[in-house]
């Protein structure tokens, strides 16, 4: 007959909720620790990036915006500007302008071209930890990207509908927010290490426990004093590793 080699683990719920309850605590703590932990490298160690926004309308001035078909090309014009605008000859021709110490690939990387949807106006936003920077380079993407088009489509320059405004506050990192995710993950954590050391506790603690898994009654609890707790480590601690009983204590 073969032997049965899984173990079956056995999950007390109610246990498992009153061993949470009893670290409750713990659990806060560690939260707060975390928070104030993703607070403290988000406001001293992480670098703040500030954005600036401009804004471009894709129609001319001699676009005729009654006519349906106008507003339809200029609607599916809006996808194609929208590459123009991180193409390599606009970007280095950006980097040129103000005399950055950038690639493209590190230029690029840094600005985002967004269109609203149902509208024929095209976003381009700079980040940068520099917050008079981002203005300045976002600024000259809305000149040098109305002139490529106007280049590219042999048409009129889209008009700039708004330049971009020095960022007063860091678009990223948010603080509040890290703070909060760091908390949440802090309870998370410590309530997983919690019942992970439950589940994988099998000591018997108790009569109940042993009533409980082994099917036995106990007859009865024997006390045991200090002196017979410090023979029994004496009796089955290894060699060496003896302990010294100083005036009674252990």
């Amino acid at each position: 007959m073969e032997k049965n080699t899984y173990e079956e683990i056995e999950i007390d719920f109610r246990d498992l909720l009153f061993m949470l309850r009893s670290r409750i605590w713990i659990i806060i703590i560690s939260g707060i620790i975390t928070a104030m932990a993703a607070g403290f490298v988000s406001s001293y160690i992480m670098t703040p990036v500030y954005t600036s926004n401009a804004q471009l309308y894709i129609l001319s001035k001699t676009t005729s915006i009654t006519s349906l078909a106008d507003i339809q090309i200029g609607t599916q014009l809006t996808q194609d500007f929208m590459v123009l605008i991180k193409s390599r000859p606009v970007v280095n021709q950006v980097i040129e302008n103000l005399n950055l110490n950038m690639s493209y690939e590190t230029l690029v990387k840094k600005i985002s071209v967004s269109n609203p949807s149902n509208t024929r106006i095209l976003v381009i936003t700079v980040s940068h930890p520099n917050a008079y920077m981002a203005k300045k380079i976002v600024d000259e993407f809305a000149y040098v990207s109305a002139d490529q088009i106007a280049k590219i489509m042999h048409t009129e320059a889209p008009s700039i509908i708004e330049e971009g405004e020095i960022a007063q506050e860091p678009s990223e990192p948010n603080i509040k927010r890290n703070i909060i995710v760091g908390g949440i993950l802090g309870v998370f954590l410590s309530a997983a290490i919690v019942i992970l050391v439950y589940v994988m506790d099998d000591t018997l603690k108790d009569s109940d426990d042993i009533e409980k898994y082994l099917g036995l009654s106990t007859l009865g609890m024997i006390p045991m004093d200090a002196e017979s707790r410090y023979a029994l480590k004496e009796k089955y601690m290894p060699k060496g590793k003896k302990q010294v009983k100083k005036r009674g204590k252990l």
